[in-house]
């Protein structure tokens, strides 16, 4: 197994269980416990983990997008708010829009009218939400559950048959160098197909994320419409992003182009 799909399976395990031991590790990936610890120091290092005596522990329990427990995290709730108030506006009547798997596009989900939309959408609280509203046609791709994701060849083959006008992306970390970054690459292949697809890519990231570099990148700056984010962004970090040629909308009345 190679290092990064290591890590990935130490991402995975962290994210169900909350925290982990380097026996259990080594036991679960077949390595020895020096390998897991040199692992584990590497993650630490991206800012993804903290060590603890005899294992790790995650670093921030709602950071990745993917929702481990039964019901959404509401950390950073007032920012997620603020994202999601900015990006209804830019959904209008009989759009066809997706909205990919994570917390704050559950918000979004949470705000969208009970009105003629097709939303396209792998999250299954996002899926939920959206149930009861019976004028928004509600499209479901195939494939196999990934926490509360669905993923899969089956999902991505379906993604690129669709005309989806406008695709809200949801991200583990955004860099100027980097671009976006999530730490599995399960759901790297229904993201792209996301990006690839839609008329506008626009990504709903808090301003915590900024400057962050998770295990895998999956879109560069260049491909995307446009960045919402809350106002907590300061206005240098957001100017570096528009610099990069990149639109981006910092929440409440702060924008930068």
């Amino acid at each position: 197994m190679s290092p990064i799909r290591r890590h990935e399976r130490i991402m995975e395990v962290l994210l169900t269980n909350k925290e982990v031991t380097v026996a259990e590790l080594s036991d679960k990936l077949g390595v020895t416990g020096k390998t897991i610890r040199e692992d584990l120091t590497r993650l630490e290092e991206q800012g993804l983990i903290v060590r603890v005596h005899g294992g790790a522990i995650l670093a921030q329990s709602d950071q990745f997008g993917i929702l481990p427990s039964k019901e959404p995290l509401t950390k950073h709730a007032d920012e997620k708010a603020d994202i999601a108030n900015r990006a209804v506006q830019h959904i209008e009547p009989n759009d066809i829009i997706a909205l990919d798997g994570g917390s704050t596009t559950l918000e979004i989900a949470r705000r969208l009218n009970n009105e003629p939309l097709t939303v396209i959408t792998n999250d299954v609280y996002i899926i939920s939400e959206l149930a009861a509203k019976d004028n928004i046609r509600l499209v479901v791709p195939g494939g196999y559950r990934v926490r509360n994701m669905l993923a899969g060849p089956e999902a991505t083959s379906y993604i690129q048959q669709l005309n989806i006008q406008k695709a809200f992306i949801s991200a583990t970390g955004i860099h100027p160098e980097h671009g976006l970054s999530i730490y599995t690459g399960d759901l790297i292949d229904f993201k792209r197909a996301l990006i690839e697809t839609a008329r506008e890519v626009i990504a709903v990231i808090n301003h915590h994320k900024f400057g962050q570099t998770a295990l895998r990148t999956f879109a560069s700056l260049s491909e995307l419409t446009c960045i919402i984010t809350d106002s907590g962004l300061p206005a240098e970090i957001a100017q570096q992003y528009s610099n990069a040629g990149v639109s981006i909308e910092c929440g409440k009345d702060q924008n930068s182009k």
